[in-house]
């Protein structure tokens, strides 16, 4: 971790300007600092340094490590832990730019909701960082970061991809035969190529994809592959797309791996976002008829207004969780002051099925227990007081097999379409590179 060079750094400094005995060591931390706080990129009206690339370089080593993937060589991981951090760059200042920011709160509740994943409180998952040399303070803004990004994504690509009745119609009556062809786990590689590029510039990205094929048919490890030429946002995590029918896979790949065998990788796929390559890492035949979860859950909606802060509404909720927690029916505080039409029910929405409310609403519906209170959520509704009353587990019928058809179709456009958003608003970007080597 760079953190206790830093302090050292800081150190060394002061001494110095104590005692000349130390001139040699003043001039090394000099160099030190020169160092760290070299640029290696701009990206528009900011730049990206030196010390920034090694902690996330460090970072990823270990992830690395802990995948059991091969470290790929480190200048070439280097270079391409850069371009991620350059398109992550580009994504948060588009966000803050149009007003998308992650306030602290919404922050400690994320931070709280992984702590509880992982079976831990908050002081413990600490602790465990600490012990794995991760500085609490990066961490926590490195999810902030996360935040921001998929945030971001739902409102300029998957809120505004729409599904049409014949497209479903289409899906169902060609399922049955995608469905008895079983699931298929697929890793794949994405090399990007500029909207408006020139002959030149193809033909260099085209040469960078045979590169990528050529050593993956040499025997290399896809994710090592992968993690060193992918442009693709999981390019570090060995491009495992996961398990998926071939209803849910882009029609470009479900087409090449039902032409592979396990283990085999296709020829450069192309599509108006660049060349790819997809390995067909095993497949499955069809599983048991699928059941769904649902979730009977009821909330309490303030909508913040002109007269109505952000803060103002969740300090609402915040009083009224504390006076259901303190003994006060719910249903009646919903009925007083919701302002969702589900109030003169209680609040009670009735059994929800997966995508049948926003993201944010589902995500922190999904981390309650029944009985459990949320604290305040926020989503483009206004903010949220949620109660998850009870759970069951059955199969599908005819309208929620829409449903989740409906959610097929749009996961797989929206990932196609997340690619061309990227592309355009990479290509929109100033980027200077100024990475030595």
């Amino acid at each position: 971790m760079q953190i206790p060079a830093l302090f050292l750094r800081l150190t060394v400094i002061l001494l110095v300007s104590a005692t000349g005995a130390l001139a040699s060591l003043s001039a090394l931390a000099a160099e030190r600092i020169r160092l760290l706080d070299r640029i290696v990129a701009v990206v528009n009206d900011e730049v990206i340094t030196q010390d920034e690339l090694e902690r996330r370089l460090e970072l990823v080593k270990k992830q690395l490590a802990r995948q059991g993937t091969e470290l790929p060589d480190s200048e070439a991981l280097r270079r391409q832990i850069l371009e991620r951090l350059i398109m992550d760059r580009i994504q948060v200042q588009y966000a803050k730019q149009t007003g998308l920011r992650i306030d602290d709160f919404q922050l400690d509740q994320a931070l709280r909701t992984i702590a509880e994943q992982n079976h831990m409180t908050l002081a413990q998952f600490r602790e465990v960082l600490a012990r794995d040399g991760v500085d609490y303070a990066d961490f926590r803004e490195e999810i902030r970061k996360e935040m921001t990004i998929a945030r971001l994504r739902e409102r300029e690509v998957d809120n505004r991809i729409a599904v049409s009745e014949g497209e479903i119609d289409n899906f169902l009556a060609t399922q049955a035969t995608q469905v008895s062809a079983g699931e298929y786990a697929v890793s794949h590689i994405l090399v990007r190529v500029p909207e408006q590029a020139t002959t030149e510039q193809i033909q260099a990205r085209r040469a960078r994809a045979e590169a990528a094929l050529a050593e993956l048919r040499a025997g290399k490890p896809f994710a090592q592959v992968a993690a060193v030429y992918s442009d693709a946002p999981d390019a570090l995590q060995g491009g495992f797309l996961g398990w998926r029918p071939l209803s849910q896979l882009p029609e470009l790949f479900a087409e090449a791996v039902t032409k592979l065998q396990p283990g085999e990788v296709s020829t450069l796929l192309r599509s108006p976002n660049g060349f790819h390559i997809v390995r067909l890492d095993d497949r499955r035949g069809p599983g048991a008829p699928v059941q769904i979860t649902q979730t009977r859950v009821r909330h309490i909606l303030v909508r913040p207004s002109e007269t109505v802060s952000e803060d103002e509404a969740r300090n609402r909720l915040l009083q009224l969780r504390e006076r259901i927690v303190n003994g006060a029916d719910f249903a009646e505080l919903a009925r007083l002051h919701s302002e969702d039409p589900s109030a003169s029910q209680g609040g009670d929405l009735g059994w929800v099925s997966p995508g049948d409310t926003v993201p944010q609403f589902e995500r922190a519906m999904e981390s309650l227990k029944p009985g459990e209170i949320s604290e305040p959520v926020k989503t483009p509704l206004g903010w949220h007081l949620i109660q998850v009353l009870e759970r069951r587990t059955g199969n599908l019928t005819k309208e929620r097999e829409r449903i989740l058809a409906r959610q097929a179709i749009k996961a797989r456009k929206a990932d196609e379409a997340y690619e061309e958003w990227l592309r355009q608003l990479r290509d929109q970007a100033y980027v200077e590179y100024r990475l030595e080597g």
